[in-house]
């Protein structure tokens, strides 16, 4: 597969880099992109539980991509995984979710970006946008600073990933120190009766949140996808993933703690929170400080999102599940130009028409429906192997897995549409038997070579159930657009993605007998 991309990509990364390319790819995007919108319209002050309810999902997702990542380190990420472990076909469509959520996700922080460059030059958020009143409600305020933002990105990912990645350990410092004058100043004008009342919108609100928050975690899925540019991954991927996700899980709970301590939920500003934020306090110079270092951080995000958006694109391309020349590495750059460029003028042509609430429900979806797909997968690597798992085995693991997928799908359903008590125990009992059931009649039929995700099944299969929990609280159109994107997905996989992977993979069967019978001939 890396043989297609003509050129290899340079192991130059350690755990640091990852620890700061999954900080910065992560920290900003939701504390100076979502936190005022899910505090004001859904959660009031416990967005923190929201924050906290979504990192804990995104937490145990990390998990499984840790031992993926390690025994796997590989450009594709996700998709690679889910090519190995279920096939061509449940790949695509992971494949085509990944580069849709890196697509919203990029141009989400790239609108961002503007509303806070706007506040820093003493402007209202939106004001920096072109009202396009001709234009569909949430697609006509244009952009253009998000489109020269996420280009100029473009640029510095194209020449170098080591020089990207000192770029991003230096901005992500500099926005941490920020993010603790956020905390020590915005502490200084805290008001306890901010709290009150703790939750206005109830457990549906906090709940309708952590969905919209999850977009706040979304990019350290994207780290895994550095695995062919890390020098050990079997120390520096769990260093890095696990130990960026924690930092960023604390972060998020007290920043938001912060906001609404500092602010009536029902005052905060949904564009730019903490800059209003401290304005609405009287420190007014503050808030130049705040939009500084969420600039700083929001830049660190986009450039993390499109370093990771090629290298999902150029493993994916390798598949030939995209065209092949978006699989080649620049042999003087050592960097996936092509697809760099073409993921970025996606990011633009989304950046520049397509409003925030729109792009964070639809984020959310694509990225909860993924990481689902990849506990799943690994619960089918432990204990499945082919040709060495019995029948009853696997038709034992079927089962089980249809039974924990099943009973997720219902207490989601249960959740949305009735909250019936009885409902929740018995769906619960059924999660239950089914996790114990794997773990105590299925053999594991492989183990981890350098580092295995604890407790299994458990932590794998409660991964399963709390993301689609959260999925079932996300809005309806979200869900139609989604089901569009998936059936276009799958008319492209029948008429173009079926036919080009299975040509790759014959190919790569004839070249690999050529050069067996060559070895035969010389012996």
């Amino acid at each position: 597969m890396r043989a297609r991309s003509k050129s290899e990509m340079t192991k130059s990364l350690n755990w640091f880099d990852i620890i700061w390319f999954g900080v910065g790819s992560v920290l900003g995007a939701g504390v100076f992109v979502l936190t005022g919108q899910a505090a004001r319209d859904y959660a009031g002050p416990a967005v923190i539980v929201s924050y906290f309810i979504s990192g804990l999902s995104a937490l145990l997702s990390v998990l499984c991509y840790t031992e993926f990542s390690v025994e796997l380190p590989v450009a594709g990420g996700s998709f690679a995984y889910l090519r190995v472990e279920l096939g061509d076909f449940i790949a695509f469509l992971a494949a085509g979710n990944i580069l849709f959520e890196y697509i919203v996700s990029g141009a989400s922080v790239a609108r961002s970006w503007t509303s806070y460059f706007a506040t820093l030059c003493n402007h209202k958020p939106e004001d920096f946008r072109i009202h396009a009143p001709f234009l569909a409600q949430g697609f006509n305020e244009l952009d253009p600073i998000a489109v020269i933002l996420s280009i100029a990105i473009c640029v510095g990912a194209c020449l170098s990933i080591k020089g990207s990645s000192k770029f991003n350990s230096f901005v992500t410092i500099v926005q941490s120190f920020v993010m603790i004058f956020i905390l020590i100043a915005g502490l200084t004008k805290a008001d306890s009766s901010n709290f009150q009342p703790l939750a206005p919108f109830g457990v549906d609100g906090v709940i309708r949140a952590s969905a919209m928050l999850f977009f706040a975690y979304v990019g350290f899925d994207g780290v895994s996808t550095l695995g062919e540019e890390i020098k050990n991954p079997g120390r520096d991927i769990p260093i890095g993933l696990i130990g960026s996700m924690i930092i960023v899980i604390t972060a998020y709970c007290l920043l938001g703690a912060t906001l609404c301590l500092m602010q009536p939920y029902s005052q905060i500003d949904v564009d730019a929170p903490f800059t209003i934020a401290f304005e609405a306090i009287g420190m007014n110079w503050a808030k130049f400080v705040v939009a500084f270092g969420a600039l700083k951080g929001m830049t660190a995000v986009v450039l993390s999102n499109i370093i990771a958006q090629a290298r999902y694109f150029t493993h994916i391309a390798r598949a030939h599940m995209a065209p092949p020349f978006l699989a080649v590495i620049n042999e003087k750059t050592r960097t996936p130009v092509n697809a760099t460029v073409v993921m970025t003028i996606a990011n633009c042509s989304v950046a520049f028409f397509t409003g925030l609430d729109i792009l964070a429900n639809l984020l959310s979806i694509s990225t909860l429906f993924l990481f689902s797909l990849v506990s799943i997968a690994l619960i089918i690597r432990r204990y499945y192997v082919s040709g060495e798992t019995t029948s009853s085995d696997r038709n034992k693991l079927i089962g089980f897995l249809t039974l924990i997928i099943v009973s997720s799908i219902g207490l989601a359903l249960v959740w949305v549409h009735s909250k019936n008590f009885v409902g929740y125990i018995v769906l619960v009992a059924i999660w239950f038997i089914a996790t114990l059931g794997l773990k105590l009649t299925l053999k594991e039929a492989k183990k981890p070579k350098l580092w295995g995700v604890p407790w299994m099944p458990w932590l794998p299969s409660a991964s399963v159930a709390i993301n689609i929990f959260i999925m079932g609280s996300i809005d309806g159109p979200s869900f139609t657009r989604f089901s569009i994107w998936t059936a276009g997905l799958l008319l492209y996989y029948v008429f173009f993605g079926l036919h080009a992977s299975y040509d790759a993979a014959i190919e790569t069967r004839e070249k690999s007998d050529a050069e067996n019978v060559e070895a035969a001939a010389e012996c």
